[in-house]
């Protein structure tokens, strides 16, 4: 190498710069602005969870229609001609309908939530994308279940000649705070799933459980008077009681009142944690899974 080519080589600098890279802090951490930059994978998601779901079954899709079906008709054999459960002179079959709405939205959404984040851990493990995508997938997925159930609550409606009420303009907040909740909840239990896979198994029992403690089989009213404020900071009593009191009117369920207020500000309160803690796990979740 001669003089002249080493002469015109350029100089190495003397320092380089250097780049820090720090981890978001504060409401920046959750990723809401990753939710929207990544809405398509988001849509791809959810349309996969609305086909899987029926993926390989004899009737298809016929399930969003039948399952409402099935489970009012079970409901109102048993606990409504049976054991006779106070229905406040509504037939059961509309009354416990318009509680099956939210419940079976918000059960089944917390089901393909729970369990998303072991189930596409493939996916995880190969391209990065914000994980808070699949437990929302789930919980929109489920929409489409709500959607086709009301169909069938109009249809017994029909059937019932019981006509359309101002106060079914409360419908989507009241459809909002169900969304939450299966988020909440959702959420919680896939960050626990992650390290404790027995959460899997102990999803059914939790919704049964919760089921019982929701006015989902009878009336609010027939709890006791002294267990009432606390039966009632149950989110999803609430908003079962909500749902019936904008489809069937004051003799079905009560408007919103300062209980179900401070239960949603609880849920609230639940979403936020749950949410960092997710994006918490979420750095570490391809090493555990």
């Amino acid at each position: 190498m001669t003089a002249s080519n080493v002469s015109q080589n350029p100089p190495l600098p003397e320092t380089l710069a250097t780049t820090i890279i720090e981890p978001t802090r504060g409401w920046a951490s959750l990723g809401l602005r990753d939710l929207w930059e990544y809405r398509e994978l988001l849509m791809l998601l959810v349309w996969r969870e609305i086909k899987g779901a029926y993926r390989q079954t004899a009737l298809g899709v016929s399930w969003l229609f039948l399952r409402p079906i099935l489970n009012v008709l079970v409901l109102t054999l048993v606990f409504g001609m049976l054991v006779q459960v106070p229905s406040n002179d509504l037939p059961y079959a509309l009354f416990s309908l318009s509680a099956l709405l939210p419940w079976g939205y918000f059960s089944n959404a917390v089901l393909r939530s729970a369990g998303s984040l072991v189930q596409n851990m493939e996916i995880i493990s190969k391209v990065y994308f914000p994980r808070l995508i699949i437990a929302v997938a789930g919980v929109l997925s489920g929409l489409v279940d709500l959607a086709a159930s009301f169909i069938v609550f109009v249809v017994f409606m029909l059937i019932y000649r019981v006509p359309l009420r101002i106060e079914m303009l409360w419908l989507p907040g009241f459809i909002l705070a169900a969304v939450l909740m299966a988020l909440t909840v959702g959420l919680w239990l896939a960050t626990l799933s992650v390290r404790y896979r027995d959460v899997s198994f102990a999803v059914n029992f939790l919704l049964q459980a919760l089921m019982y403690l929701s006015p989902v089989i009878y009336p609010i009213s027939s709890v006791p008077e002294k267990l009432v404020f606390f039966y009632q900071l149950n989110p999803m009593a609430g908003i079962i009681d909500g749902f019936r009191w904008a489809l069937l009117g004051p003799t079905a369920g009560s408007p919103p009142g300062t209980t179900f207020w401070i239960s949603m500000g609880i849920l609230g309160v639940l979403l936020v944690v749950g949410a960092f803690i997710f994006r918490r796990t979420e750095r570490t979740i391809v090493d555990v899974l």
